[in-house]
């Protein structure tokens, strides 16, 4: 018996991994987070399995499902949304299972952040305006942030920053970051990418907050950085004509030369 903890993406059914999708129609128990994974993806679950909304559970209550699937000899599909990876609430699951031995894998996910630049058809990371892209959030009732992880410090570093669960708190969020961002910095909210209802807001950092329609304020990614304007970056040297690479050395006296040629 496993439990296998399966990144369920950022909404869309069909923006599963292969092997999380087998995974869930493998499984006899499946256990989601009903609050945000979408029902459409339990269509993949076996005809008869017995399905579970955790949304309303506690830590314990998840647990004593697990262990009587375990008891049983069942395996569970444990579906979290977006990537594990990050603001999952994997960690305590897989400490309670490691302190009774039970058996568990992780099968990643889409995140959400992924999801949310792909519906802006945007590129966080683009050449002479930003290379790192920072996943943070604001604090919340669930998780204070620890010392040092301010977004005044992340904004120093002109990352793009792909900011989480804050939309409640987006009045902050232009006041921390606007001093090093400067107003006109671009902003991008981000609702529920992939799902049906998707919406996207752009503004800027001023005009952000008068630009957000009413009824957002949960389930919404606030994306900033001068990458999301799209404008006046530098080409890569990736694909440029007279760049030395492994797979196109550009003469005879190239350093990838004989390794291109000499191993035919």
């Amino acid at each position: 018996m496993t439990v296998h903890f399966i990144g369920a993406g950022p909404g869309a059914p069909d923006l599963l991994t292969l092997r999380g999708r087998d995974l869930i129609a493998a499984c006899p128990v499946c256990l989601y987070a009903g609050s945000l994974v979408p029902e459409a993806v339990l269509s993949h679950c076996p005809e008869g399995a017995r399905i579970v909304n955790t949304a309303a559970m506690d830590l314990d209550a998840i647990i004593a499902e697990i262990r009587s699937a375990h008891d049983a000899g069942q395996d569970v599909a444990r579906l979290h949304s977006g990537d594990l990876s990050v603001w999952s609430a994997m960690g305590e699951q897989l400490r309670r299972l490691r302190a009774e031995g039970i058996p568990f894998s992780v099968t990643p996910g889409v995140p959400s952040f992924s999801a949310a630049a792909a519906a802006l058809g945007a590129e966080l990371t683009l050449p002479g305006l930003a290379q790192s892209v920072v996943l943070t959030r604001t604090p919340g009732r669930a998780s204070s942030m620890p010392e040092g992880e301010t977004l005044r410090n992340f904004a120093a570093t002109g990352a793009t920053l792909a900011i989480h669960l804050s939309i409640q708190n987006l009045g902050q969020v232009v006041t921390d970051l606007a001093p090093a961002y400067g107003d006109d910095c671009p902003v991008a909210v981000v609702f529920r990418a992939s799902w049906p209802d998707e919406q996207i807001i752009r503004a800027t950092l001023s005009t952000i907050e008068g630009t957000l329609p009413d009824g957002i304020t949960r389930t919404a990614l606030i994306l900033v950085g001068p990458a999301l304007g799209a404008e006046g970056f530098d080409e890569s040297c990736l694909y440029s004509t007279d760049y030395d690479r492994r797979y196109r050395p550009q003469s005879a006296d190239s350093q990838w030369a004989t390794w291109s040629h000499g191993d035919d």
